[in-house]
């Protein structure tokens, strides 16, 4: 199972969340698959808002993934990373395709995001993100930050806000 970077396991739980809102309760495929042909048209025709999640709504029904290594050893880091490899490792048919090459062209970076965001989405098996708990960042701390005297308050201080302490 890979690591990949906590900002494409945000992401790729955000998605997750624009598509049940899209879809709605009782779902509305109707709704969900006019919403999904408007962005796959405008991102086609070289236009389209730059958006990491709308691109990755735009791709996730359509796209295909041909090398899942490449893309899962690309999710390791979320800013730095080869575009170029990443668009090799999958693809699109029909309009969207137009729309796959249209994101290389115009937004690679963005674009790469995107990719791996609805990879993650589609396979949230293959992958764990990193712990970032307050229990796993205390993991090691002994809690010893030393006695340091000169940040210690005064006894005089201290009585003031003593509810209990003397009048």
């Amino acid at each position: 199972m890979s690591r990949v970077h906590p900002e494409f396991a945000y992401q790729s739980r955000e998605l997750g969340g624009q598509i049940e809102g899209i879809l709605g309760d009782p779902p509305d495929r109707k709704n969900y698959q006019n919403m999904i042909q408007a962005l796959v048209s405008e991102y086609a025709s070289g236009a389209g808002i730059e958006d990491l999640n709308m691109m990755a709504f735009a791709l996730v029904d359509h796209i295909e993934f041909h090398d899942r290594q490449t893309i899962l050893e690309e999710a390791g880091d979320f800013e730095e990373g080869d575009a170029a490899r990443v668009f090799a490792a999958a693809s699109c048919s029909g309009e969207a395709e137009k729309m796959y090459a249209a994101l290389e062209e115009n937004y690679p970076d963005l674009g790469r995001q995107a990719i791996i965001t609805a990879f993650l989405h589609k396979h949230p098996r293959l992958w764990s993100e990193d712990d970032v708990s307050l229990d796993q960042l205390a993991e090691g701390d002994d809690g010893d930050d030393g006695d340091n005297d000169d940040d210690a308050v005064s006894d005089d201080f201290a009585q003031m806000f003593d509810q209990e302490g003397e009048q």
